[in-house]
C-alpha cells in the first residue's frame, strides 16, 4: 500500500483586513483625542462674601506674609524669609500663647509658596486651627 503525499496547501493569512482595522482605530483615536493645554487654564478664585470679627481672649498668633514674601510674627518682622527663622520666632513666643490657633494674613500679591510654608511651619508646631484672613468682597459688576 503506497500512500501518496497529497498536495498540501499552505494556510494563507490575509493581513489586509487586520491592517485596515488597525488604521481605522488609529484614525479614530487621533480624531477623538483632546489635547490639554494647561497654559490656557483660567482660574477664578473665590471671594469671601461675609466676614466675622473674632474677639480673642488671649494673645493669638498672627503670621503676616508681605507681597515680597517676608514674614511678620505678631507684627514683628523677621530677619529673613526662611522656614527655620519663622519656626524659631513662633517657638520664642509660644509660651505666651494660650490658644492653639493661628491666623495667616497674606498680601494678595504674596506667592502661594510663602503662604504654604507658613501653614506648614504652624502645623508642624502643633497648631490645629489655622485661619486665613480675607477682606469682604466688593460688589462690582462683572
Amino acid at each position: 500500500m503506497k500512500l501518496r503525499p497529497g498536495n498540501r496547501l499552505e494556510p494563507e493569512l490575509n493581513l489586509t483586513s487586520l491592517i485596515d482595522v488597525v488604521l481605522l482605530l488609529l484614525v479614530f483615536f487621533m480624531v477623538t483625542t483632546s489635547f490639554v493645554r494647561e497654559s490656557e487654564l483660567t482660574i477664578h478664585l473665590p471671594e469671601a462674601g461675609d466676614t466675622l470679627e473674632r474677639v480673642a481672649d488671649s494673645p493669638a498668633l498672627e503670621i503676616t506674609v508681605s507681597a515680597t514674601g517676608r514674614y511678620f510674627v505678631n507684627q514683628r518682622a523677621l530677619v529673613d524669609s526662611r522656614a527655620e527663622t519663622l519656626k524659631a520666632a513662633i517657638v520664642k513666643i509660644l509660651p505666651d500663647l494660650a490658644a492653639d490657633s493661628v491666623t495667616i494674613t497674606a498680601d494678595a500679591e504674596a506667592s502661594h509658596q510663602s503662604v504654604v510654608t507658613a501653614m506648614d511651619v504652624a502645623g508642624k508646631l502643633g497648631f490645629v486651627n489655622i485661619s486665613i484672613s480675607t477682606v469682604a468682597a466688593t460688589d462690582s459688576p462683572q
